[in-house]
């Protein structure tokens, strides 16, 4: 009997001991978690006391910003009435000046749209693409450049029948054109002209070159003389250096230049501007 109570009461004390065991688990588990809870609550608070802080300096800087702008307010409300007229005045003279900016870049871009419709016509009714002959703008001016052997024998002043054939479409443009000015420029390369009778150099030669082209513009291809200027160039606008023949060659041009009248473009600009 007593063996059997001993038994009895040394497996309720393994069970007691096993229960114990069990609770202290769970306990050490529960403050883990309530641990682990702390240090992430505490991470947190030090995160919102950092933005707290960053609050009241952005705070305190919007409260001087108010306070700046309050006294900058009051500072307007005492400029006497005189000030404020001037400021009126000067913003009336800005706006004044900013139109009259703004018709003469109107004008200025109507004058770069007939360059532009100028290049399209005459490479539409030159209809051109020999690489001797180039249509183009250079600083806002439309220009024909046709090479010398297209238009003249070495050393020689008279024009070919080759080049009367583009002069005929270059005149048919320049006679659609009747408001326009055209100035035929002579080039030569460096290259001293010997001289003859009639011509002593380069500027010569390429004077008389051009004369030759505005007679067959105007006698034969019925340009009005009135529109046509003869300039001669000589050898001091090359193209490229003069080192060797291609390049020479290359140099060896005659330049016709068409534009608007310069009155006329001012004109423009002038009754722009009156549009106000």
């Amino acid at each position: 009997m007593r063996k059997v109570f001993f038994m009895f009461s040394l497996a309720a004390l393994t069970l007691t001991s096993c229960g114990a065991k069990k609770k202290i688990a769970d306990l050490e588990k529960q403050n883990k978690d309530c641990q682990d809870l702390l240090n992430s609550t505490t991470v947190k608070l030090n995160l919102c006391l950092t933005e707290k802080d960053a609050l009241n300096q952005q705070n305190d800087y919007l409260k001087k910003n108010n306070s700046d702008l309050i006294s900058a307010s009051k500072d307007m409300t005492v400029l006497s009435t005189k000030g404020a007229q001037n400021i009126e005045k000067a913003l009336e003279t800005i706006k004044e000046k900013d139109l009259k900016i703004s018709r003469m870049q109107d004008a200025l871009t109507k004058k770069d749209s007939v360059t532009l419709a100028l290049v399209t016509s005459l490479k539409s009714s030159v209809g051109i693409s020999d690489p001797d002959i180039e249509v183009n703008v250079e600083k806002g001016v439309v220009f024909i450049s046709i090479a010398d052997k297209l238009l003249f024998k070495s050393g020689s002043y008279t024009v070919s029948d080759r080049a009367k054939e583009v002069l005929a479409k270059v005149a048919k443009v320049i006679n659609d054109k009747p408001t326009f000015e055209c100035m035929v420029e002579g080039h030569t390369d460096n290259v001293p002209f010997t001289g003859n009778a009639i011509l002593l150099d380069n500027w010569d030669l390429s004077v008389k070159r051009s004369t030759a082209i505005v007679r067959v513009l105007t006698k034969d291809l019925g340009v009005k003389p009135s529109q046509l200027i003869a300039a001669g160039r000589g050898e001091f606008i090359p193209l490229v250096d003069n080192k060797t023949a291609e390049n020479r060659a290359t140099n060896r041009r005659t330049r016709i230049v068409i534009l608007p009248k310069i009155d006329e473009f001012y004109e423009m600009i002038e009754k722009e501007m009156k549009k106000q």
